[in-house]
């Protein structure tokens, strides 16, 4: 038997449950991992809240962790018992000592990354390298802005954009986090609680405003986020931390300068092994060079997941959090 995370309810983090599980056989084109390590992220809190449905409840939970192979599928060819991988997409249940997943969707994980370092690394830094080099692949000398700096995926892009010569602005909101997001390679920060950030955007650009505005935030910072686009530039909204966008009026788009905006998701960009292993490569030879160093900001038990959910959706953390089974 093995611990796992569930829930069968929508709801607050005390609809999770620590059960027991039997050890699932992998299928044909699946793997057991024994998870080192689990990611946490703001995702997670929308599957169980009922933003996002699960497949079925009860349900897992999480998308992202760490460890080694301990079963492999007859169909399965790259990858043996042993094998140390780590993975950010694929079904919900990383929360959990086993996970059973299919095997396109893990990578073999270099020795010179933890399993730490992965769980905090895999999901996030993956969706920074979408969002930087594909959805609008930004150029050196560029000025971007992007929410929630100093959260796990924002210190990672703060880090990714100093290394390609981007000049990243981040928003926080403290003093704190904003040292932490320029000690992490943000060009300059803006911190929403006491500054207004429209205005601050527009000061440091010269009336320019960004090409592109990444946005995680959601319904709190829509507004705000279409104000601080370049015409014709683009704003990515790629998370609901404050509650969904709803209700969006087109027209406002053409009202502020003929906007794009897109919402995008990593599995449409990791859709396949080859892209996935070409992603994840690009990010594990920034890990290695030390151009991303990779910030844990807390580790919590398995079985203190609900407080660990609380702290992230009350903005307490900074960097990534991580589970231990």
């Amino acid at each position: 038997m093995a611990k796992r995370i569930q829930f069968s309810r929508h709801g607050g983090s005390d609809v999770l449950e620590l059960v027991d599980q039997p050890a699932a056989e992998p299928g044909p084109q699946e793997v057991r991992v024994r998870n080192r390590a689990i990611g946490l992220n703001f995702i997670d809190t929308y599957y169980r809240s009922g933003l996002y449905q699960p497949p079925s409840l009860p349900s897992g939970l999480g998308s992202e962790g760490a460890g080694e192979v301990e079963a492999v599928g007859s169909a399965v060819t790259h990858l043996k018992v042993g094998d140390r991988v780590a993975y950010g997409t694929g079904p919900l249940g990383a929360y959990g000592e086993l996970h059973v997943l299919p095997a396109q969707h893990l990578v073999k994980l270099p020795e010179s990354i933890s399993f730490e370092q992965a769980a905090a690394l895999m999901l996030k830094g993956l969706t920074v390298q979408y969002l930087l080099r594909q959805t609008y692949r930004v150029d050196a000398g560029q000025t971007i802005l992007w929410h929630a700096a100093a959260g796990g995926v924002g210190l990672i892009a703060c880090q990714w954009a100093r290394a390609l010569g981007v000049q990243l602005i981040g928003t926080v909101s403290s003093p704190e986090k904003a040292a932490l997001a320029k000690a992490n390679g943000a060009w300059a920060t803006i911190d929403y609680s006491r500054e207004d950030v429209v205005q601050r955007v527009l000061e440091l650009t010269g009336g320019a405003k960004c090409p592109v505005v990444y946005d995680s935030v959601g319904k709190d910072t829509w507004e705000r986020s279409l104000d601080c686009v370049a015409p014709r530039g683009l704003l990515v909204s790629f998370g609901n931390a404050s509650g969904a966008v709803t209700g969006v009026n087109l027209g406002v788009l053409a009202q502020k300068g003929s906007l794009y905006v897109t919402r995008p998701t990593l599995g449409n960009y990791a859709n396949n092994a080859e892209n996935l292993q070409a992603m994840a490569d690009e990010l594990f030879g920034l890990v290695t060079s030390g151009a991303i160093k990779v910030e844990i900001g807390r580790r919590y038990a398995l079985a203190e997941a609900a407080q660990a959910q609380d702290a992230l959706s009350g903005r307490q953390t900074t960097g990534s959090t991580i589970l231990i089974p």
